[in-house]
């Protein structure tokens, strides 16, 4: 055996070894109203004088106080979460899905409706998170969001290429209640009920953190060689994270533009530097930081950079809160941004038909 299919084994053996699935059920039940996440879209169903209070909102500075009196009258749009290969990650990116509940983002749109978990596996085939993107936007009216950790931020931009029609001819639906693949591979847009493919559906949001560095010796990486950090018009915009240093998640140790998403075309892109110290698995865990309201208002008060440092000492703990606030501040800019397309789409086409 020579040395570098040796170095090869370990590092998969590294990732592969108690890899964790998407099929387990780690915490209290979670009592998701299946009838409600299967029923055809019929509108947002907002309130007139809300739906122009969402209009009038300015979506680069949202507050918490406009979170939680405002934007939890009305829908959000599905948080598509991927973890990482390692069996420990998925209790992260769990503790992501808490801080943002905490933050005031609905539950019942971060949770899988069958099972009630926070994300689905990095190794999930990209076909079917597509599929599931088309099953939520057909049902939902809001366009998903895609936050992927590690090998999940591999998928999440395999994913992007997919529904860009880079890497399939058709995609099919996919039913992520039943865990099946329908067999269609076109929607009825929610907004005019007019057909159309799977293939051109595009995002809100992605994010991707720590995608690169030894993570590209896994087999199911391979198709983004040379195209990790192309990102497609498959999304309206889209951040990634890189932390120096990271051998597991950075190319060139996180150093350096091998590290920066770039536009294919219309997308928008941040690149955002993570602290060196912050450590690759267990960045997502951030539900500590709802311990403390000094930390939460200096989250909710937070505007983005590209190079986040912290410069105020809190008496909590406040570990891996550039990511976290970072995040919700993308995350809480587009689900306003959403809300205000769909509820022009929706007003504009009602206008139409009079």
């Amino acid at each position: 055996m020579n040395g570098r299919v040796a170095v090869l084994m370990v590092v998969s053996g590294l990732f592969f070894g108690g890899c964790a699935t998407s099929d387990r059920i780690d915490y209290l039940p979670f009592h998701a109203h299946e009838s409600k996440a299967a029923e055809a879209y019929s509108g947002l169903g907002i309130d007139a004088a809300v739906a122009d209070r969402i209009l009038e909102l300015d979506p680069g500075d949202v507050s918490e106080t406009e979170v939680r009196r405002l934007l939890v009258q009305v829908p959000a749009p599905r948080i598509i979460s991927l973890h990482g290969g390692r069996w420990p990650v998925y209790k992260h990116m769990a503790s992501f899905g808490r801080f943002l509940e905490g933050m005031g983002y609905p539950e019942d749109r971060l949770r899988n409706p069958r099972d009630g978990t926070y994300s689905f596996s990095g190794y999930m085939s990209s076909k079917k998170i597509a599929g599931a993107v088309a099953w939520y936007y057909e049902r939902e009216g809001l366009r998903p969001m895609i936050i992927g950790h590690s090998l999940g931020g591999f998928q999440t931009v395999r994913v992007l290429h997919q529904l860009a029609g880079n890497l399939s001819r058709e995609l099919p639906v996919w039913n992520p209640l039943t865990r099946s693949t329908e067999d269609r591979c076109t929607i009825l847009d929610p907004i005019d009920g007019e057909e159309r493919p799977v293939i051109g559906l595009d995002l809100s949001f992605a994010m991707a953190l720590g995608a690169g560095g030894l993570t590209r010796v896994l087999p199911n990486t391979w198709t983004l060689i040379g195209r990790l950090r192309d990102i497609p018009d498959s999304v309206d915009s889209f951040t990634g994270y890189c932390i120096p240093l990271d051998h597991t998640g950075g190319d060139f140790l996180g150093f350096g533009p091998a590290n920066h998403y770039r536009p294919m075309g219309h997308a928008h892109i941040r690149n955002v530097q993570l602290p060196v110290l912050y450590p690759h698995g267990t960045v997502p865990v951030s539900d500590h930081l709802l311990n403390s309201r000094e930390i939460v208002d200096w989250i909710n008060a937070y505007q983005p950079s590209n190079k986040p440092r912290l410069d105020v000492k809190f008496d909590a703990d406040s570990a891996h809160i550039l990511w976290a606030a970072d995040a919700w501040h993308d995350i809480k800019k587009h689900w306003v941004l959403e809300l205000q397309r769909v509820i022009q789409a929706e007003r504009g086409h009602r206008h139409e038909r009079r």
